[in-house]
């Protein structure tokens, strides 16, 4: 649809409802906090208005609602409601999380019908780069319908993705009142200390350039049909060992950007491909998943360019396959001494600021429970994201709706690219129509 107004009508702050104590008010960043960009990690999740809950003193009642089980969400996730000090540190001294209500001039079911991607930003209660020391922010949009999108902005300085996500499902069990709400583990630094990042900028990645957002979907059958194409047929095994839904989704939207862009011609520029990884199941022992902060690392993959030219889809595929596998138990103890992946992160980050290297980032957030956050009143129909500043990001993300059991993906980089992908047919005839 096309340009639509959502208009901020109050602004407070949440504080936990009851205070910190005094030995829980200083939390340590760990290392793998330090060296994450200083960034908000957006989400947007839109619920349908209930058949009892139009009239105005419903979404007042609602309103209190979710501003009282915020409160009480906080003791348990007290580090959100503070203020991060120098990337070292969090002062957990209850300053508060930012909380927005706002009216949007439009039915929900209008918006979520053809969503637009770049329209999303105007849920969120903070611009994505605009982080300074807050942890943790929130806007509730009102729809006339008296739908509403509740947006979590959570700093990547203090949690990824998993985190996020535990926070929304720790706060909606709390708002439906569920008792097996579940309890943050703080205490990241414990096992991968801070230490100093002199020579170092975490903010190198993200850009000034204007990012263009757009949302593909990509249904089941064309998710199977790319796992086919990019099965490794080259060996005997039988069957043929397939990429997972998201090894075959980031190697395609990787060999189609450096098709229909200057990758195949610019020899002079390395084009790599860095895939987020969860390293809470291969940590030894594992870490449990209630696990808070930042416990991902990147696998890093720098595909044959020939092999991209001459159609080898396998290939690709394997190699982003054998980079995740090497994030093992030798990986993740040389990680915890810090200082030898600090130096490869200098190296890498003075090649991309010299324009050395492209590299297309890929995260997924599929088949994390962002779809079961009930606060009491069902559970979302749709997900989203928001725009991010980072060229050449993508986050996918489960569909809803009528696209469910598809994959969206969010495809964040500059304009001139986002056409190229929209005129190229190949790209185009697995993507189904929004």
């Amino acid at each position: 649809m096309g340009d639509i107004k959502v208009e901020v009508i109050s602004r407070d702050t949440i504080k936990p409802s009851s205070p910190t104590p005094t030995h829980l008010r200083h939390l340590q960043l760990s290392f793998l906090d330090q060296i994450l960009t200083p960034t908000f990690i957006p989400i947007v999740l839109f619920y349908p208005v209930d058949g009892d809950a139009k009239a105005d003193h419903d979404k007042i009642e609602r309103s209190i609602w979710l501003k009282k089980t915020l409160s009480e969400t906080l003791i348990r996730f007290y580090p959100l409601a503070g203020r991060v000090k120098d990337n070292i540190s969090i002062d957990c001294s209850d300053q508060g999380v930012p909380y927005l209500e706002a009216q949007v001039d439009c039915q929900l079911s209008d918006f979520t019908r053809h969503p637009d991607s770049m329209e999303l930003n105007k849920f969120i209660p903070f611009a994505t780069d605009d982080v300074v020391d807050i942890v943790l922010a929130i806007q509730v949009n009102t729809f006339k319908c008296g739908g509403i999108a509740i947006a979590v902005c959570i700093s990547h300085k203090v949690a990824d993705a998993w985190s996020m996500v535990m926070f929304v499902n720790g706060w909606a069990a709390v708002a439906r009142r569920d008792t097996d709400a579940v309890c943050p583990q703080f205490g990241l630094a414990s096992l991968f200390p801070p230490i100093n990042l002199s020579g170092f900028d975490p903010s190198t990645g993200i850009t000034k350039e204007k990012i263009v957002t757009k949302r593909f979907i990509f249904s089941s059958s064309s998710v199977a049909a790319l796992r086919e194409k990019y099965a490794d047929h080259s060996t005997a095994e039988y069957p043929p060992r397939r990429p997972t839904r998201i090894e075959a989704l980031s190697a395609f939207i990787w060999s189609r950007f450096v098709a229909v862009s200057h990758g195949m011609a610019d020899t002079e520029r390395v084009c790599t491909m860095l895939h987020a990884v969860n390293i809470r199941p291969r940590m030894d022992p594992p870490l449990p998943e209630n696990y808070f902060g930042n416990i991902i690392r990147f696998a890093a993959i720098t595909p044959s360019m020939e092999d991209v030219k001459e159609g080898k889809c396998h290939a690709l595929a394997k190699q982003m396959i054998e980079a995740i596998e090497k994030i093992d138990g030798d990986y993740i103890k040389k990680l915890r001494e810090g200082i030898q992946h600090l130096n490869f992160l200098k190296e890498r980050a003075e090649k991309f600021t010299k324009g050395e290297i492209d590299s297309f980032r890929f995260t997924s957030l599929c088949r994390f429970p962002v779809y079961e956050a009930d606060f009491g009143w069902g559970k979302p129909i749709w997900v989203g994201s928001a725009s991010l500043p980072f060229k050449n990001l993508v986050i996918f993300m489960d569909s809803g709706g009528i696209n469910e059991g598809g994959i969206e993906a969010w495809i964040n980089s500059v304009e001139e690219d986002i056409a190229k992908f929209q005129g190229d047919d190949e790209f185009l005839s697995f993507v189904s129509p929004t």
